[in-house]
């Protein structure tokens, strides 16, 4: 009869219906769980980066520093044998250089969230000091 069949048919809704709600709040817990997984991470990362002690403000062009891939905005956690334990001042990084003239230093920084070391080799360039 049309109104067996109709009740059929509510029947059947309603049960695509609650699977549909079902599915859906399955996939909401699983992007809230994924979501919450890559924060931790992200998180666990920026941890474990080593404390800058200085920024990069400037390289100039054709100097030491930039022939090494030395960029603005980066920030130092090592230079040489100076590093956030025992870095007081800028004259700690100056004294490095001068000792240095001529041979590769390790420098560390981190860049856009990442570690990146740097071979910074300091010398007489056609600018001012031995870095640039």
């Amino acid at each position: 009869s049309p109104a067996g069949l109709q009740n059929d048919h509510k029947a059947l809704m309603k049960q695509v219906e609650e699977a549909l709600h079902q599915l859906h709040a399955r996939e909401k817990e699983k992007h809230a769980k994924d979501e919450a997984e890559a924060l931790a991470e992200a998180m666990s990362q920026n941890q474990s980066l080593p404390q800058a002690f200085a920024k990069v403000n400037a390289v100039t062009p054709g100097s030491p520093a930039s022939i090494s891939g030395l960029q603005v905005d980066d920030e130092i956690v090592e230079f040489g044998s100076v590093n956030i334990n025992n870095f007081q001042n800028l004259q700690n990084i100056a004294a490095v250089v001068q000792h240095s003239e001529g041979r590769p230093l390790s420098v560390t920084v981190i860049r856009s969230g990442k570690k990146v070391h740097v071979g910074l080799t300091p010398k007489h360039w056609a600018g001012k000091g031995l870095l640039g």
